[in-house]
């Protein structure tokens, strides 16, 4: 096995091909859920605030999204306990897609638990926005959330063309083959350069 199959040959996380199939996503799956949920919120936020309040609570969604994909990735995902479940649950949530960055079908979350997060985070804005303001931030902040996903698919599995895309690429291969302790911003890399875990790019 050459070093891009070892690093594409993701192991089963189950005994059971059954439950092992609900670790394994296609790319595409995240924009069939969320997108349409995307444009109702949106289209429900503009009807209750007008269309000037959600453009600007959307806009406050997606700054709070990028701020929980940072610390998310810095505090939860390496977070790595050295042996037990614990061990055992850092390879489920993250550790196996450092293992084998290539495996195409374990780049975006799976629905089983991205789904019951982002209700989660939908109902805390609800509980502290109110059913006025909170449509429209949570679409900004679903709609930061896909595209994490995708970007983290396109640097992973393309050559970016832009120069935007090409940076983006450059600093989470450095994340994952340079120093995993640094870049943890996927989407919105200017969190590291704030919190100070920008990746060398002198190395």
């Amino acid at each position: 096995m050459d070093r891009t199959e070892e690093l594409r040959a993701s192991p089963p996380m189950f005994n059971s091909a059954l439950l092992d199939r609900f670790t394994r996503v296609h790319p595409a799956v995240p924009v069939l859920i969320y997108a349409p949920v995307i444009a109702v919120l949106l289209l429900t936020g503009e009807q209750r605030v007008g269309l000037a309040n959600s453009f600007g609570l959307m806009l406050g969604g997606y700054a709070v999204w990028t701020l929980t994909e940072y610390w998310l990735h810095r505090v939860v995902f390496h977070f790595e306990p050295q042996k037990g479940l614990g061990a055992r649950l850092h390879w489920m949530i993250h550790g196996v897609h450092h293992d084998h960055p290539n495996d195409p079908l374990r780049l975006v979350m799976p629905p089983s638990a991205s789904v019951p997060l982002a209700t989660a985070f939908c109902l805390v804005f609800w509980l502290v926005l109110g059913s006025d303001s909170a449509p429209a931030f949570s679409a900004g902040f679903l709609a930061g959330y896909l595209a994490y996903d995708m970007i983290h698919y396109h640097v992973h599995h393309h050559r970016p063309r832009t120069g935007v895309g090409r940076t983006l690429r450059e600093l989470h291969m450095r994340h994952h083959f340079q120093d995993d302790e640094r870049g943890f911003g996927v989407s919105a890399p200017y969190w590291d350069r704030v919190f100070g875990t920008g990746p060398d790019r002198r190395r």
